[in-house]
């Protein structure tokens, strides 16, 4: 007899190997059948064929599926989303640390698929490091306006978010292609296009891509009415009403000055109307009509112009009449008119929150619907597009030249405002979508 004490491991059982949470359900499922459901869960135990575990690969394919929960008459869930490995994805730094950046940028970036976020760039340093200690950023990813060109060192940055002010999107731009980075810019591009034209050769000098980020354009309810207006589900497309309105507060913030901003209400919320009807027509106007108004006396608009309001002519003979205000309650919306049906998106242009209702008549009587389309995160989506095209190596569907031709269109709406709504002719383009690039993926 061995009066040797066993140590603990001689004492404990060998635990066996851990079973999917699938089979332990299978073979407690025939348990409970083969004890007539007179045993407890607890006494269940794999067998050891079944407990079988093979160590997860860390290579192939990620995307995982799963078995449907109800009958094909229900409606189908989103899935899992199926993010990429984070060593895997496209490392982003962003620049300016403002309201549009910690209330939307950021949060977003934690629900990309493809996008991560690598790095910080602002001129308050306090505030840096707050955030970056909310989102786990190394001290040494942390960069001030003037070290922003030190990002050319830093490997794990492959795109720039520029979230400034717009006057400043031009020098960053310039700045992040001479650091050998792709660049997503938030719109308005610049202040004029001059300026968009030198960015855009910058980033083509050192064969970068240059995003605009026009988020609706990666929405899918506006997706949707694109496919509906080229569709001609209700026929020809006739006439769309657009406004883009809101009472702005604080006289001395950035965009009421025009050495920042470039503009008023137009390059700010305008620009949603007309880049949005730019993206569901396809075409380019032929011709614009417009008038400015600033409130006399209002301390806001002693710079720029409070509101804006347009008139598009489009090859089809589509009519587009738009308005934006710095100086009116909040209302984003859009109607389309088509010859046999209507489309309203109320509200159209908010972060969250799309509303779309159609109208038509095929049996007489009036049906009004809204169709169920799942909403996405339009910032996300539109950082996992520009991450995939970098991978991919394809153009970005809303680069450079977008931003350009909303500037041109923009100046014009200007010169008519300045002739006291003389109409302006621009140049005709006959290619349907001739300033993008690679459409976004669906899913």
């Amino acid at each position: 007899m061995n009066d040797l004490p066993q140590t603990p491991e001689e004492n404990t059982p060998s635990p066996a190997p851990a079973a999917s949470r699938r089979q332990f359900i299978q073979q407690a499922g025939r348990g409970l059948v083969a004890a007539g459901v007179a045993g407890t869960l607890g006494a269940i135990v794999p067998s050891d064929a079944e407990a079988q575990v093979t160590l997860p690969s860390q290579t192939g394919p990620t995307d995982v599926t799963l078995p449907p929960l109800y009958a094909s008459t229900e409606a189908k869930g989103s899935g899992p989303p199926n993010p990429q490995p984070r060593d895997q994805r496209v490392g982003y730094a962003v620049v300016g640390l403002g309201h549009l950046t910690l209330e939307e940028i950021l949060p977003a970036i934690e629900q990309c698929k493809k996008a991560k976020l690598v790095a910080l760039v602002s001129g308050s340093p306090d505030k840096m490091q707050k955030i970056a200690r909310q989102y786990s950023i190394s001290p040494q990813n942390c960069y001030s306006y003037a070290d922003y060109d030190k990002l050319k060192d830093n490997a794990a940055v492959e795109i720039i978010y520029i979230v400034l002010p717009n006057s400043m999107h031009h020098e960053y731009v310039l700045r992040g292609a001479r650091a050998g980075k792709h660049i997503l810019c938030e719109k308005p591009m610049a202040t004029s296009v001059k300026e968009c034209e030198e960015m855009i050769a910058a980033c083509n000098k050192v064969g970068k891509k240059l995003m605009i980020a026009y988020r609706i354009q990666y929405e899918p309810k506006n997706w949707a009415v694109q496919r509906m207006v080229r569709d001609k589900t209700y026929g020809k497309v006739k006439l769309i009403d657009m406004g883009n309105t809101q009472n702005v507060g604080d006289p001395t913030q950035w965009r009421l000055k025009k050495a920042l901003a470039g503009g008023g209400s137009l390059p700010d919320i305008g620009l949603y109307c007309l880049n949005t009807v730019r993206f569901l027509l396809g075409e380019e106007p032929t011709e614009v009509i417009a008038t400015t108004y600033s409130t006399p006396g209002d301390e806001r608009f002693r710079e720029v112009e409070e509101m804006a309001s347009f008139q598009l002519q489009f090859p089809s003979g589509c009519l587009v009449k738009a308005v934006s205000s710095y100086g009116t309650y909040n209302t984003k919306r859009y109607r389309v008119y088509a010859e046999a049906g209507a489309i309203d998106m109320d509200p159209a242009f908010p972060y969250h929150g799309i509303q779309m209702q159609t109208f038509h008549a095929p049996d007489g009587t009036e049906h009004k619907e809204q169709p169920q389309i799942t909403e996405k995160n339009q910032f996300a989506a539109e950082m996992d597009h520009m991450a995939e095209c970098v991978r991919q190596n394809k153009t970005p569907y809303t680069p450079g030249e977008e931003g350009l031709q909303d500037h041109r269109i923009m100046e014009a709406i200007y010169q008519s405002a300045r002739q006291g709504g003389k109409p302006v002719k621009l140049p005709a383009v006959a290619k349907l979508d001739a300033f993008r690039g690679s459409p976004p993926t669906q899913s």
